[in-house]
């Protein structure tokens, strides 16, 4: 996603917007050439009614009916649109599994373009984008449905930071995907299929392609430009997707239907809450409303806004009612007292929280606290566990899902990549990246935990290897003799609870032999 008129938005040339890899992004080869006239195509047919009169948009009970009625952007008879669209046509299964996930979001997207006087095909991308998932993080760094780069949601007003993360606020994010593609679409000058390429590869890549044909004398339609692959078949999935949305009698195939009514509520606490509280004010899960709300990373909104929250309708009266008779309840707090060793940075790992929010909630101006203090730590009401789509809670089941023979955790020290961890571990950084719910241009940090997946294929030998404990052994200096990690240590003979060694204890370990001396 990028770019507006040169002279507003020189500033979104310098990133680029990358989208998710889904299982539809096969990329089959393109060598048709088009003029201009050949890629007009046909506007997707609008679905007919024969009972009677036709029905309005708004009065269609389905609303993939009442965005079909609205397409207005020529499909073109190009190789890539019909490829893409044999590919959706043969897997049904990929457009349930969108429109079910659409189902809570699809009517607030298709009011706001509508307000906007925007096509209607722009509901439609974010199927292309993330698959309609709302924790969608792919390869560059883009996340939410509609897959903003970290610098393009900052400059559109979307904040990141330890609580939230405004790339995945359903709402947010979507007034901020409009306001880009409509800046696009002025900077291409009305020229939507310009614009659709330039938010998936940026503004300037696509001018570059435009000012390059036009030196060379050839056209300058979208087929006609030459683009990076992934742009290439960027706009004739939404093209494919659009004639199918269209004519869905036409190509046989059933789209789960969506109530054409409001499936939720933006409501303003003006508040900090715990998800566990507002989830009970509202009478729903935990974690039916972080899936609502993917944009709070941890277990409650943040500390100084956004509160904002998505509420299902039929609870938005029950939640206002809690909230008013519970103001100001919204958090737990813990009197805590300063025990030596203590640290602020250590006190809010300990309670799931961040030193700015204890030094705000106890007035403090500094780091500095005395054995002795009391302090107020805003905590969280329940477990992690029960905050299930928080993102540790994310990361532990990415890093949880089998990838190879072997699982090994690595500690990131200072100066480390994740280049040169998997350099050092004879792992592909893609692959390390993925293991860990990262994207590869994601930077590292100081004492962050990995997951190392490793097979004997590649480059490692591991053997499994039963040590007998020594006196004076301990974990610490086991792990170093055999170049592993201590926690994978505690993990593979179940010493959680076990605070120490006993000599003759036998432990099982996974050793790599080509980095033990012998």
């Amino acid at each position: 996603m990028r770019v507006t008129h040169s002279w507003i938005l020189a500033l979104l040339l310098t990133g680029c917007q990358l989208t998710q890899q889904t299982e539809n992004q096969v990329s089959p080869s393109q060598n048709t050439n088009h003029s201009p006239e050949q890629t007009s195509g046909q506007v997707a047919k609008k679905p007919e009614n024969d009972s009677g009169p036709a029905l309005s948009p708004k009065s269609q009970e389905d609303l993939w009916q009442r965005i079909a009625m609205q397409l207005e952007l020529p499909v073109s008879n190009d190789k890539m649109v019909d490829y893409y669209r044999t590919w959706y046509l043969t897997h049904p299964k990929h457009l349930e599994t969108v429109s079910q996930r659409a189902q809570p979001f699809l009517y607030l997207i298709t009011e706001k373009i509508e307000q906007r006087g925007l096509p209607l095909e722009l509901a439609l991308l974010p199927i292309v984008e993330s698959s309609f998932d709302a924790f969608a993080y792919s390869h560059g760094s883009a996340a939410g449905l509609w897959q903003f780069v970290p610098s393009t949601g900052k400059y559109f007003g979307l904040t990141q930071n330890y609580w939230y993360d405004g790339r995945r606020d359903v709402s947010a994010s979507t007034d901020a995907a409009l306001d880009y593609l409509s800046a696009l679409n002025d900077r291409f000058e009305g020229n939507w299929n310009h614009a659709i390429a330039a938010y998936n590869s940026g503004g300037g890549r696509v001018s570059s392609a435009i000012r390059k044909n036009q030196r060379l004398g050839k056209p300058t339609d979208f087929f006609s430009l030459d683009l990076p692959e992934e742009t290439s078949g960027y706009v004739p999935k939404l093209m494919a997707l659009a004639d199918i949305i269209a004519n869905q009698d036409k190509y046989d195939i059933d789209i789960p239907p969506i109530a054409n009514k409001p499936a939720v509520q933006l409501i303003d606490p003006k508040e900090q809450l715990d998800l566990a509280i507002a989830a009970g004010y509202a009478d729903i899960s935990v974690k039916q409303i972080q899936a609502l709300n993917p944009a709070y990373n941890q277990w409650a909104t943040a500390p100084s806004g956004p509160h904002q929250l998505l509420i299902p309708v039929s609870s938005i009266d029950r939640f206002q009612t809690s909230l008013a008779k519970n103001r100001g309840k919204g958090m737990k707090l813990v009197r805590y007292k300063v025990k030596s060793g203590d640290s602020l940075s250590a006190l809010a790992d300990q309670y799931s929280t961040t030193t700015k929010v204890i030094k705000n909630a106890n007035n403090l101006v500094s780091d500095s606290i005395r054995i002795g203090q009391f302090l107020m730590i805003p905590t969280s009401t329940k477990s992690d566990a029960a905050y299930i789509l928080s993102a540790s809670n994310r990361l532990a089941k990415a890093q949880a899902k089998s990838r190879g023979q072997y699982k090994l955790t690595h500690t990131v020290r200072s100066g480390e990549s994740l280049w040169t961890i998997a350099r050092a571990n004879k792992v592909s950084h893609q692959s390390l990246a993925k293991w860990n719910g990262m994207s590869p241009k994601d930077t590292l940090r100081v004492g962050q935990t990995l997951v190392i997946w490793k097979n004997t294929s590649e480059g490692a030998v591991i053997r499994t290897v039963f040590y007998s404990v020594k006196n004076g052994d301990t974990i610490s200096a086991i792990a170093d003799k055999f170049k592993v990690n201590s926690k994978d240590i505690v993990k593979w003979n179940d010493l959680s609870r076990q605070k120490y060694l006993q000599p003759g204890q036998k432990l099982k370990l996974y050793v790599d032999v080509t980095k033990v001396s012998a």
